[in-house]
């Protein structure tokens, strides 16, 4: 219908035919289309994604996964796939060598000593946990963000650390 250009993947240009479109206004006219549709932020997404996962060394072994981290990286899971960052959470997931099936939200609750309410559980942890920080005296929020018994890699991570750098 009408004289306007289409791709085999469905999308109709604006430009008629008639005034024979250079491929710099094709390529304009399709980046638009593409924008103002949410596509193109998710193929560029795509793209680095699947860049990662070719140059991702998988001879090269991976650092155990500490329980801490375990955790840490579900919750920025938890939080990057209720966003709808899922390529971000592809990312994560095969750089930390986190598990491909998610922990149990129950589990993660118990570990961490969380107490949710019917309402916070449509809601991802990490924003509960970043809301009663927010929301704690200062002397509280210090020490609840650094446990004295830290695992052993945070100490490692904090020993290595200058006293300028942590202060």
């Amino acid at each position: 219908p009408g004289n306007f250009p289409r791709l085999p993947c469905g999308f109709r240009f604006q430009l008629p035919l008639s005034k024979m479109a250079t491929i710099t206004e094709l390529k304009a006219v399709l980046k638009d289309t593409l924008e103002k549709r949410g596509i193109l932020g998710q193929v560029k997404a795509r793209i680095r994604a699947e860049v990662f996962n070719a140059l991702d060394d998988q001879t090269e072994p991976r650092p155990p996964l500490s329980h801490e981290n375990l955790l840490i990286n579900e919750l920025i899971r938890e939080y990057l796939e209720f966003n709808k960052y899922k390529y971000a959470a592809s990312v994560l997931t095969a750089e930390s060598g986190q598990p491909e099936v998610p922990l149990d939200r129950d589990f993660l609750v118990n570990e961490l000593n969380i107490v949710e309410d019917p309402s916070s559980r449509s809601v991802p942890l990490l924003y509960g946990i970043v809301a009663q920080l927010l929301h704690t005296d200062k002397e509280e929020k210090v020490y609840q963000t650094f446990p004295r018994s830290s695992s052993l890699q945070f100490s490692r991570w904090n020993d290595s650390k200058s006293a300028n750098q942590r202060n």
